[in-house]
């Protein structure tokens, strides 16, 4: 169950394709960068660092939290300039993945931890307006990518 936050940041999609594909499209980095980011340097380990960069200003070091295969992964990131990634001072990414009927699964995406951060109520609320059309599209090319071939 999600908590209610006033920045709500969650998609939701059902995707042609087994729970433990999916799994490893949003676990393995050769995987994570056929439809998310270019660059991608993370190990599945809770504890882990890593990064993931969209492009030379977007994207930095994460910080594994959660891994409970084949249904939970979860990451921080987005992390203050000058300060050390840590939960609690980023954002919490967190996929939560259901088998749903014959080789289909349902894919959760959320963000949530924007309500401490020191950014202004203006600045949290464009991070997600952005993030949720953001995940829109990243999890659109993943049900693509995942999608039988005719």
């Amino acid at each position: 169950e999600m908590p209610t936050t006033r920045y709500q940041i969650e998609r939701e999609i059902l995707i042609e394709a087994p729970v433990e594909v999916v799994w490893r499209t949003v676990t393995e980095p050769s995987q994570i960068t056929q439809w998310f980011a270019p660059e991608v340097a993370l190990a599945a380990e809770p504890g882990a660092r890593g990064h993931i960069r969209f492009s030379d200003d977007e994207g930095g070091p994460v910080l594994v939290e959660t891994v409970e295969p084949p249904t939970r992964f979860s990451f921080w990131w987005n992390h203050p300039t000058g300060a050390e990634l840590e939960p609690g001072n980023a954002v919490l990414v967190e996929f939560t993945l259901a088998s749903e009927g014959a080789g289909h699964t349902r894919l959760r995406v959320t963000e949530s931890g924007l309500e401490p951060l020191a950014w202004s109520d203006a600045e949290k609320q464009h991070y997600a307006d952005g993030h949720n059309e953001g995940w829109a599209d990243f999890i659109g090319r993943l049900a693509q990518l995942l999608a039988p071939q005719a």
